[in-house]
């Protein structure tokens, strides 16, 4: 997919706690800010302003340098599953801007069902989390984002999986139109990727969900087929406690010294839409590195005490789930 050279990740020292500003902003004010109110927004009305989201994310500078942190990271995911690397710079020179007459209400360069380049790994997506892009900028800058990354990549709407509990029907709706699959469960993470490379794109969402998607794929064999683009692990770290960590989100804490993150970087247009947000991949090298213990370990995530959980439980799995806790 690409060709850059990927800088080996350092962990810089001594280390700074990150301010409040950097922390990804709670669920539960996506929660409160829900699908309120505008009387006058219906599916096209969504459709326009994503489009002008997609417009506006084109020319700004933030998509150039993400696209760049992101390419780094595929290649070398791709390198160590020794597959043919084709150069994600030609799928990145085939975003056009003429659409089909279905998606031209959509954003711009958006291909349905975009085949994907030859020679590559066969990527799949899935998204967690959006929050509710027909009301909030936020979310709908993210989702667009989604959506032209998949261009991109030439991943196929078809190939990404969608799902956050807070969806109106709306904005399922929408993503139909999109071409996207809407996940009917809420999984709360719990996703294998059985075997196929596969990208999470998770952003700002609870640090219990990115626990629980660790522990379904708890080997190096599954681990090193995934991408994380989400939430940073190493800012998680420093924010809490190691006791609290360990505790409560044991698999993010095992996984720390078994990744390699990169930062998305920071513009002033998108603080408030990309903060605290990085890319994760896991080298096989590091993962063979961790001990045989920390494999042996594969006892189902148990969030009983823990406070502040900010993921919305599955209540068919779980009756005494509440709804003050938010994907």
């Amino acid at each position: 997919m690409a060709a850059a050279a990927l800088d080996p990740w350092q962990v810089a020292a001594p280390r700074r706690r990150r301010s409040a500003a950097r922390r990804p902003r709670p669920r539960e004010a996506a929660a409160a800010r829900g699908p309120e109110a505008e009387p006058d927004v219906d599916r096209e009305v969504v459709l326009r302003r994503l489009r002008e989201a997609g417009e506006d994310l084109l020319i700004s500078d933030f998509w150039s340098s993400a696209l760049e942190t992101i390419n780094k990271c595929l290649t070398k995911h791709l390198e160590q599953l020794k597959a043919p690397v084709g150069t994600l710079s030609e799928a990145l020179g085939n975003l056009h801007l003429d659409s089909s007459p279905e998606e031209s209400d959509v954003v711009p360069g958006s291909t349905r069902g975009a085949t994907l380049l030859t020679g590559t790994c066969h990527w799949k997506c899935v998204c967690y989390g959006i929050g509710n892009f027909s009301t909030c900028v936020t979310a709908r800058h993210q989702l667009t984002f989604l959506l032209l990354f998949l261009e991109k990549c030439q991943i196929p709407r078809s190939h990404c999986w969608v799902y956050d509990p807070l969806f109106s029907q709306l904005e399922i709706e929408v993503l139909n139109t999109l071409g996207v699959i809407v996940l009917c469960e809420n999984e709360e993470g719990k996703r294998s990727v059985c075997g196929e490379c596969t990208i999470f794109y998770m952003l700002h969402c609870g640090s219990a969900l990115y626990n629980n998607l660790l522990w379904s794929n708890w080997s190096a064999d599954a681990l090193s087929k995934m991408v994380i683009i989400g939430n940073s692990f190493r800012g998680l770290e420093e924010r809490l406690l190691t006791r609290i960590l360990q505790k409560n989100y044991t698999y993010i804490a095992k996984i720390l010294k078994g990744l390699e993150e990169h930062e998305f970087p920071q513009t002033s247009q998108y603080a408030d839409v990309f903060n605290d947000t990085s890319v994760h991949w896991f080298p096989v090298q590091k993962l063979h590195q961790l001990s045989a213990h920390t494999w042996a370990f594969r006892e189902e995530p148990d969030y009983r005490g823990c406070e502040d959980l900010e993921i919305i439980r599955n209540k068919t799995e779980d009756p005494s789930a509440t709804d003050s806790s938010s994907l």
